[in-house]
């Protein structure tokens, strides 16, 4: 599978969630997928979906999901220590692990290789690290939400990109509904 395959699986499941969504083509699937008010479309600042939801999560009850990509993660590693130290147990982390910098090109990342983002998540402290196949992905988030305790997901699945449009919304707009959204 690849990620659009997955956000179609998962999109039931996110509906009635708050969701982050990592930058570039992972917002752009997502929102042609199922555009909901409770999602935020990140259309810039790589490495940074993680951060915002975390910060959502510590400051609100509601939970919280971040879709996030390994390239993303991979270039802001701090997250994930910022992450073990300030435990929200509404904050869902699934990474997207392709192996590959999708949005850019498909350029390969080490992820593809030797770095594991479940250890080095585990090694910074997080509790809750689990790592599965593509197929899996909605029965794991599911657990992850029933549960009630903080998650990172590392969900493995092939390189691909799905030919989605680009977001015409203005960010002025996806920002307002969103905080709306987080409001009610």
């Amino acid at each position: 599978m690849i990620r659009s395959e997955i956000l179609k699986e998962i999109a039931p499941i996110l509906r009635d969630q708050l969701v982050v969504c990592n930058i570039g083509i992972p917002s752009q699937e997502l929102h042609a997928i199922d555009d909901q008010p409770t999602n935020f479309y990140m259309l810039g600042t790589m490495g940074l979906a993680s951060s915002i939801g975390l910060g959502l999560a510590l400051s609100q009850p509601k939970p919280v999901i971040v879709i996030d990509g390994d390239g993303s993660i991979l270039t802001n590693m701090g997250t994930l220590p910022t992450i073990a130290n300030n435990v929200a147990d509404n904050y869902i982390l699934m990474i997207i692990d392709n192996g590959s910098y999708g949005s850019t090109g498909d350029q390969p990342t080490y992820t593809g290789k030797r770095t594991s983002l479940a250890k080095v998540a585990e090694a910074c402290g997080c509790e809750n690290v689990v790592e599965c196949q593509d197929v899996d992905t909605g029965e794991v988030l599911q657990k992850a939400l029933d549960s009630g305790k903080m998650h990172i997901i590392v969900v493995k699945c092939d390189s691909g990109n799905a030919k989605m449009p680009v977001i015409t919304m203005d960010p002025v707009v996806i920002r307002h509904r969103f905080m709306e959204a987080v409001k009610a």
